[in-house]
């Protein structure tokens, strides 16, 4: 079975729930990545959120969330595109560190001293807009409900789990979203709060009934509508194109530098790790098009 998002909406119309099954996407980034045992948890942890964030988006929007921390992953960028393309990567894949109390340390790998930021490209032309939130516990799913809140306004609740085979990939990757809005019930959402308050493990939800499984057990009683689902998937946005215009950022002197001192460029894809290499004329091409650093 694909990958999934669903989305669901109470009948009294104030609550929000989106519930999504990203095992198999978890499991090819973490290879890509080649992540350590911890690093998987984590990279698995924030592809369900970027795939719950990426749900909320319409039309060629996209999103893109950078954790920055003091902790030894160094950094985790997730980026997710409304159609369901979900792809992401590590500064440090090796980095690992030792259960506490029996639990992943995604907090200390991570770091809880640091940032997130988000970044919205709502398919307009113009610049992208950006949020900047301090990490509260650098657990994933709270930092990305705090950012809601804080930065949107959108009072949420976020759950998101995954597990490794005992052979290190990753078995299991789901995750919630839960949204008040502006006619929420009061009741309603106490139901819903102690519904999250109680829930057994999601790897055990989404074996026992997948995504729609998820979603049934945190509405409870409360009826409620499915809205749609959709598959979410790996998709790389790279290419040459792409690689030539980061290039095109290091100005002429730079890739004068680099054409003198390489006779040529070799760029490796951080999502998708693919190695594009360029010869000494295609780095002159570039060199032809570069703006001068004066401006001349």
């Amino acid at each position: 079975m694909n990958d999934q998002i669903v989305r669901a909406l109470c009948l009294s119309g104030g609550i929000r729930v989106l519930a999504c099954s990203a095992s198999q996407l978890a499991r090819k980034i973490c290879q890509l990545q080649q992540t350590s045992a911890t690093a998987s948890i984590a990279l698995s942890r924030g592809l369900a959120g970027g795939a719950l964030m990426g749900s909320l988006l319409k039309g060629d929007q996209r999103i893109a969330l950078k954790f920055e921390g003091n902790g030894p992953l160094r950094k985790m960028i997730i980026e997710a595109d409304s159609d369901g393309a979900v792809r992401g990567c590590v500064g440090n894949p090796a980095a690992d560190l030792e259960p506490v109390q029996g639990k992943w340390n995604v907090a200390g790998l991570i770091g809880r001293a640091g940032f997130l930021t988000v970044s919205k490209d709502l398919g307009m032309g113009g610049q992208p807009y950006h949020g900047v939130v301090q990490l509260v516990s650098s657990e994933v799913g709270e930092d990305l409900a705090y950012y809601l809140a804080d930065s949107e306004q959108t009072p949420s609740a976020i759950g998101l789990g995954a597990t490794l085979a005992e052979i290190g990939s990753i078995s299991t990757c789901c995750g919630f979203l839960v949204q008040a809005l502006p006619k929420a019930d009061d009741a309603e959402l106490e139901k819903i709060m102690a519904q999250i308050a109680s829930l057994p493990a999601l790897s055990e939800l989404i074996n026992a009934g997948g995504a729609e499984g998820i979603i049934r057990e945190l509405f409870g009683d409360i009826p409620y509508t499915i809205l749609e689902s959709h598959d979410i998937f790996f998709r790389c946005g790279c290419g040459l194109e792409k690689i030539e215009r980061a290039l095109l950022t290091l100005g002429r002197e730079g890739l004068q530098d680099m054409r003198l001192k390489e006779q040529g460029a070799e760029v490796t894809c951080e999502f998708c790790r693919k190695t594009y290499h360029l010869d000494g004329d295609e780095l002159d091409n570039l060199i032809a098009l570069a703006s001068d650093p004066s401006g001349q």
